[in-house]
């Protein structure tokens, strides 16, 4: 049969409905059309997770550098400089090796107990409330709060960089990143007074560091970071880092409430928490997929995707093959045997941040297990998020 003419199979990414519970057709798509083509709106799909990998290993196939939004790649747009997650090598490892100084195993650990310190700020006062907002009163507001200890962003200055995060992730149900008035990217002038404040008053903190540091680009040149490459460093690295810990943390209370003998094991021994946070990742990853443009002719099922072709690679239905993680892997459990998933993908572009998102999602885990060992969440009143480009809660409220 050829590809994508399964009558009864349409996947639409900005479909409301579908998105609400995209996993059973990703099971079809995965059984019946590994290489599925979408021709109303021009684009292909990879969902096997063996194939999903691939792809994005093979950055020089598979480029990110159109962006990797699908509506963004097909419309064509410039990608302004600093984007790291819309670059491609050289000029992506460039941009990510002078980042990674921000997530080094020390930095890391240093951040741990201001992570737990602010955690148990936002929950202390709850305790003896009869409700609690996942998203609200944690997960929207850590996650931002300890990107702006790695910058050096005043407290005063982080709900303004969250809500212009928000202005241009967030859509319409049902709309695309690119029917936003206001622009499909942000270009990372919230930041722009902060940083001209910060380089005359520097201090140890990541801003300071990207100012002063002088590097190789990719043509040779030794130079510093020019302002606008800055000012998109630090919007990625708020809007992406925030993004992933605060779906993380919705899902946490929406699949712990549904599996209460799993949370139950999880209060009495907090050292299944790791892999509970490795299962919640792989079984609602915060990212259904990641578009990518294709630079050669490649070979699938005996098909051709043609060069220029936008291609989703499914990160969702990759994580629920059973290929890769069992025959019981549309079950979610938190004794499953390790093996890596692709919520924060893999290869070139393996998320920078992961390990700090798993440390704040552990230690929010934690400490709500600590205080509330028993929660219900109420999901009608719970709002699903409006975005093309992650997929959670934003606000996920529990009886407790």
């Amino acid at each position: 049969m050829p590809v994508g003419e399964v009558s009864d199979i349409y996947y639409d990414p900005w479909d409301v409905e579908l998105n609400a519970d995209p996993y059973p057709m990703f099971q079809r798509l995965r059984d019946d059309a590994p290489l599925y083509y979408n021709e109303p709106h021009d684009f292909y799909a990879l969902s096997r997770f063996d194939d999903v990998n691939r792809a994005l290993i093979d950055h020089e196939t598979f480029s990110s550098a159109k962006g990797v939004v699908l509506e963004i790649l097909k419309s064509g747009m410039e990608i302004p400089p600093g984007v790291l997650i819309f670059e491609d090598p050289p000029i992506h490892d460039i941009h990510r090796n002078l980042l990674s100084r921000a997530f080094t195993p020390r930095m890391i650990n240093g951040l741990e107990p201001k992570v737990r310190e602010f955690t148990v700020r936002c929950l202390d006062p709850l305790v003896g409330s009869t409700r609690f907002d996942f998203v609200k009163q944690l997960g929207a507001i850590m996650p931002l709060r300890v990107v702006s200890m790695l910058f050096g962003i005043p407290e005063h200055f982080q709900h303004r960089v969250q809500q212009d995060g928000d202005r241009f992730v967030r859509t319409e149900r049902g709309q695309r990143m690119t029917d936003n008035p206001d622009g499909a990217l942000t270009d990372g002038q919230i930041f722009a007074e902060f940083i001209d404040w910060r380089a005359d008053h520097p201090a140890e903190d990541l801003t300071t560091e990207l100012l002063e540091t002088e590097f190789e680009d990719e043509t040779g040149e030794r130079r510093r970071l020019r302002r606008e490459e800055l000012l998109m460093f630090m919007n990625v690295v708020a809007v992406a880092g925030a993004e992933t810990t605060t779906r993380l943390i919705g899902w946490s209370g929406k699949l712990l409430s549904e599996h209460p003998e799993q949370r139950r094991r999880l209060v009495e021994d907090h050292a299944l928490i790791p892999a509970a946070i490795e299962e919640i990742l792989r079984y609602e990853p915060p990212a259904l997929q990641a578009a990518r443009y294709v630079t050669r002719d490649v070979e699938y099922y005996g098909h051709t995707v043609p060069k220029g072709s936008a291609i989703l690679t499914l990160i969702g239905a990759a994580n629920r093959d059973a290929e890769r993680f069992g025959p019981e892997a549309e079950t979610f459990d938190i004794g499953r045997a390790r093996r890596q998933h692709l919520t924060f993908g893999v290869g070139a572009h393996y998320c920078l941040g992961n390990a700090l998102a798993r440390v704040e999602g552990r230690i929010a885990l934690e400490e709500i297990l600590i205080r509330f060992p028993d929660w219900e969440v109420d999901l009608d009143d719970a709002v699903f998020s409006s975005s093309s480009a992650v997929r959670g809660w934003d606000s996920m409220p529990a009886r407790i």
